[in-house]
């Protein structure tokens, strides 16, 4: 006899028409397939256009002769008389953060110290007022083109000249001061919202020149494409810095000095007020397609994690700095090196340096603060020094994983008080004069009315930097398999939690080994059956045929 083959394709094809019937279902019954965050971020980026009510160059108090600069604010402020009191009370104004901290002076004007330029000593040292938003630092009123002017205009350099061709009985060269006027006056007018060159002309070249600083600022981002930043890229959105950083009274969302750049982290689609600086204000917690798995990530991983694979990726970024170098001289003269990027490795003013392209960020837990030392905190100079660090923890609702540019660094400390130093750089006095650090110590930390020891040492330290910009398309995310893997994981320096793929349970292993290889065993002891029982079958039905 036999026995009739089991149609075994009717399982599995019953199980996918179902699946279809479900999914049709679902979707006719109004579930839906996308993220309602993605259709409010398309509708917030929709354009970028603004309307204007004013033509600057039609405003009579900007059509006058100007022979310094704070005669133009005087005249900006003719009509928008309350912009001085606001900006004076912004932090791009005092360099100080809103909140004092038990007596210490929070920001860059203030006690904070870096491992990059280190301090500004109060901001007596000149060479860092170059950045402030003033005419000549802060004594002499703040600059309105600085953040709204739309040329590359020099004012210095068109004063002096005015100032000496005006005051000449030379005709032609009354003439050519009427003209340099005219420049003036035309430089004047243009004015607009504030761009990218507007802001990275500070902010791409901080800590002493291009990419030092923030490894996602640097000169690349003033005209970047889409691939280089999906935001910012002329080729895509052509987002201005202001389209996130959004405003009020000239505050500019985003500083992380002691309190997080966003308050809260509701959407667009819950507040249409909310500021846009978080990505969840226009992609909301549920940035993805319907139940795709990355939705379930955002209550512990950060936007940036995934979507920012590495930073630095057309100009190199500075990552070491290393003061106790400095001082070495050629035949009595300072001199300079250059790396393979043609950025300086060694500088007897600085020391030695390294700088890298194309770097994967280390990721830690952060709620949006971080923790700053200033001159005034005592250190451990036993052990590396984290002059900056992210605040946050696993167990922290408010805590993300994130990633960051640390940058490494070696410097002066007191060894007797153990707190890091502020040594003055520039001027006839700094160390980028005398190569004297002994002088330029003292004279840094008396210009802060604070105690040095004359006994110094250095101590290696870290800087830790927020990577926010330079987000990659969607096609170059971070893939799932380089985190949940056990071999050269980007989250391999985060413990305290399980990750699937990353670490190895014991327990849990032996268990699933024990399953796999029960599994295993049962299935062949069941193919052997089958096979035996098989053959006995066949044999049998031999027996029955022979008469």
């Amino acid at each position: 006899m036999r026995r009739k083959k089991r149609k075994v394709w009717i399982v599995p094809m019953v199980l996918f028409f179902g699946a279809a019937v479900f999914t049709a279902t679902g979707l006719a019954a109004g579930e839906n397939p996308a993220a309602p965050g993605r259709a409010m971020a398309r509708q917030a980026i929709k354009s970028d256009e603004h309307w204007k009510t004013a033509d600057h160059s039609k405003h009579k108090a900007l059509q006058v002769n100007f022979e310094s600069g704070p005669r133009i604010t005087d005249a900006c402020l003719s009509c928008h008389t309350e912009a001085e009191s606001q900006f004076h009370k912004t932090i791009h104004w005092t360099w100080l953060a809103a909140e004092q901290k038990d007596g210490k002076l929070i920001g860059k004007a203030g006690d904070s110290v870096n491992n990059f330029c280190i301090s500004t000593n109060y901001t007596n040292d000149k060479s860092c007022s170059s950045c402030h938003p003033g005419w000549d630092g802060k004594s002499d009123g703040i600059n309105c083109l600085v953040c709204h002017g739309r040329t590359s205009f020099n004012f210095k350099e068109a004063f002096d000249d005015y100032a000496v061709f005006s005051a000449s009985d030379d005709p032609e060269e009354k003439q050519i001061a009427e003209d340099i006027q005219k420049d003036i006056q035309k430089a004047a007018q243009n004015v607009d919202l504030p761009g990218r060159t507007n802001c990275g002309s500070c902010h791409f070249y901080g800590g002493g020149g291009d990419g030092v600083k923030h490894g996602d600022l640097d000169s690349s981002m003033a005209k970047p494409d889409k691939n280089l930043d999906v935001h910012m890229g002329t080729d895509g959105r052509d987002f201005k810095c202001t389209r996130c950083h959004t405003t009020f009274n000239h505050h500019i969302a985003g500083r992380i000095y002691t309190l997080p750049a966003a308050e809260t982290r509701k959407s667009l689609v819950e507040d249409d007020q909310a500021a846009k600086i978080a990505c969840e204000s226009c992609h909301t917690a549920t940035p993805h397609k319907y139940e795709e798995k990355p939705n379930d990530h955002t209550d512990k991983v950060a936007c940036q994690t995934c979507h920012i694979p590495t930073f630095a990726r057309v100009n190199p970024t500075k990552m070491k700095w290393d003061w106790s170098k400095a001082g070495q001289l050629k035949d009595g003269k300072p001199f300079s090196i250059k790396d393979c990027y043609g950025k300086e490795s060694y500088l007897s003013i600085k020391g030695e340096m390294k700088w890298d392209k194309n770097v994967t960020p280390e990721y830690h837990w952060f709620n949006g603060s971080m923790a700053t030392l200033t001159v005034k905190d005592i250190i451990d100079p036993s052990g590396i020094v984290a002059v900056s660090q992210p605040l946050g923890n696993k167990d922290d609702s408010d805590s993300r994983i994130f990633p960051f540019k640390i940058h490494q660094g070696n410097q002066p400390y007191d060894k007797v008080h153990k707190t890091l130093l502020a040594p003055l750089l520039s001027g006839p006095d700094g160390y980028w004069t005398t190569f004297d650090w002994d002088r330029a110590l003292s004279k840094g930390m008396a210009s802060m009315n604070l105690p040095f020891s004359k006994e110094f040492d250095f101590v290696e330290t870290t800087y830790a930097y927020p990577t926010t910009h330079m987000v990659a398309p969607k096609d170059q995310a971070v893939k799932c398999i380089e985190c949940h893997t056990s071999n050269q994981s980007r989250m391999a320096g985060l413990d305290g939690f399980y990750m699937p793929g990353r670490d190895s349970f014991k327990l849990l292993d032996l268990g699933g080994w024990a399953m796999v290889i029960g599994s295993l065993i049962g299935v062949s002891l069941h193919a052997l059956g089958r096979i035996f029982f098989s053959f006995r079958r066949k044999n049998a039905s031999k027996e029955e045929e022979t008469p």
